[in-house]
């Protein structure tokens, strides 16, 4: 599946309180994490992120501590004892297999040593695939048939709501449109390489005017250079935007085609921007480009709180509504 479809999965357990102990597979890098933490904050509960691969086991079952001639196990304190959240046990088959079977009784059983899971929390788990060339130990059978298993994908579409909902450089969004195979790519003989967490931090670089090789490696970040270089070939978008596009024709170079269409995107920051936008796309260019618009346009007024503006051009701009009820159309299953 999809970061976007695992998302929506996982909180539909959520909200059908399915307290089912879900096991989250996938390559480093494509967010997994980062989804679980966004969901519990959206679902206003709480987030306890358990690294197991950095823990020995009493760290899990706590200390043996006598009392009156007694040994009591005292459980560690960043283990959830109230409320209602998500307690992910992440890098879960890094560990080693004495770690794994002290996690085992969590999963199976909510308890460990004295220590019992709260009726309102999920037990969540992720790890990576030996396929991904990471570090990893075999689960025991008996630990796998205790999860329910999903396996996420890379997935450019998802990576892209993503970035334009949190800001992520209009020539990274633009490059990987015109590039999705770099979106993820490992190399397993180097130590930086692209993937969706690697692509964020070239944007923080990209932002700061700093070159990215250091986060998605020399290859891909050769490639994103060489990509900008042709910015200077860009139409001039703030005419566009002002509604003075009358005379700029729509770039014939895909890459550039590309790049246009993400900056006025990114760029239109009210409605009759927007409807300058979408009224010049759709005289000078095909189809498919408009509705590219339209679609990542909804996509980053509804992130930035601006539904008033998105509502406002929908009313003004009738084929603009229908481009997105296609769209929304082609995408039910």
């Amino acid at each position: 599946m999809t970061p976007s479809e695992l998302k929506v999965f996982l909180y539909q357990l959520i909200r059908n309180n399915i307290q089912i102990s879900t096991m989250i597979w996938g390559s480093p890098g494509i967010g997994k994490s980062s989804i679980v933490g966004q969901l519990a904050r959206e679902s206003d509960i709480d987030f306890v992120d358990v690294r197991l691969s950095q823990l020995a086991p009493t760290d899990l079952r706590g200390l043996p501590v006598a009392e009156n001639g007694i040994s009591k196990w005292f459980p560690p304190e960043f283990l959830p004892r109230k409320g209602k959240g998500i307690l992910f046990l992440d890098e879960l088959n890094m560990a080693p297999p004495a770690m794994q079977g002290v996690a085992q009784q969590l999963i199976l059983d909510r308890c460990v040593g004295s220590y019992e899971v709260p009726d309102g929390w999920f037990v969540w788990a992720a790890g990576n695939r030996k396929e991904d060339r990471a570090a990893v130990f075999d689960m025991p059978s008996p630990l796998a048939n205790r999860f329910l298993h999903l396996e996420v994908q890379p997935d450019f579409e998802s990576f892209k709501t993503y970035a334009l909902e949190k800001g992520i450089h209009e020539q990274i969004i633009a490059f990987l449109s015109f590039r999705t195979t770099l979106l993820h790519k490992i190399d397993p003989q180097q130590p930086a390489w692209p993937s969706p967490r690697s692509w964020v931090m070239a944007s923080a670089l990209h932002f700061a005017g700093l070159d990215i090789n250091s986060a998605v490696g020399s290859a891909a970040g050769s490639e994103f250079n060489s990509y900008i270089s042709m910015y200077e070939n860009l139409p001039n978008l703030i005419a566009i935007l002002e509604g003075k596009g009358e005379s700029i024709q729509f770039p014939k170079e895909p890459s550039v085609r590309y790049a246009t269409v993400i900056g006025l995107t990114v760029r239109a920051d009210n409605a009759n921007q927007a409807l300058n936008a979408f009224n010049w796309l759709n005289q000078v260019a095909a189809n498919e480009w408009v509705r590219l618009f339209a679609v990542d346009l909804s996509r980053t007024m509804e992130s930035k709180g601006k539904r008033g503006v998105l509502a406002n051009l929908l009313s003004k701009e009738p084929e603009f509504k229908k481009l997105l009820q296609d769209y929304l159309e082609s995408q039910k299953p």
